[in-house]
């Protein structure tokens, strides 16, 4: 992680999101296992294959989160930004697996695979747009049913 500020818990503080390569490993290693099985080579390749251009992606990419902004990165230069303004709901799933991160703009859904550090994208969000996480709570749900 790199912070561009003295203050970790400051909004107005740039950071950008280390990678992380548990995902590309473990998909890569799914593939090899069932190209390992006798049964069928395609989907084995086809995995392999998936989880390999994950791992290129996973050193590749960086997330930058400014005050305004999450904005993807690629070998330095910036590829897309998401301005929070338009954002309605963001989620992280299966943070303990590798997970997927969703969002939604007023346009559009989004869904990013989690190859950066969950912990620290999930505190950052927090701090930007907590408002607007999207919470599963089963105890809110039975209790709005009584």
């Amino acid at each position: 992680m790199t912070v561009n500020s003295s203050s970790n818990n400051d909004k107005s503080t740039s950071i950008v999101i280390s990678s992380m390569h548990r995902l590309p490993i473990i998909i890569i290693c799914i593939g090899i296992l069932l190209i390992a099985l006798p049964i069928q080579l395609l989907p084995g390749i086809l995995i392999t294959s998936f989880g390999c251009f994950l791992l290129i992606q996973s050193f590749t990419l960086k997330l930058k989160l400014t005050s305004d902004a999450l904005i993807v990165m690629q070998l330095g230069k910036e590829l897309r930004r998401f301005p929070f303004e338009n954002w309605i709901a963001w989620r992280i799933f299966f943070p303990q697996l590798p997970g997927l991160l969703y969002f939604r703009e007023k346009v559009s859904p989004h869904l990013l695979p989690l190859l950066f550090d969950p912990v620290m994208l999930e505190k950052e969000l927090k701090l930007r747009v907590g408002e607007l996480e999207i919470k599963s709570n089963p105890e809110h749900a039975n209790s709005s049913n009584n």
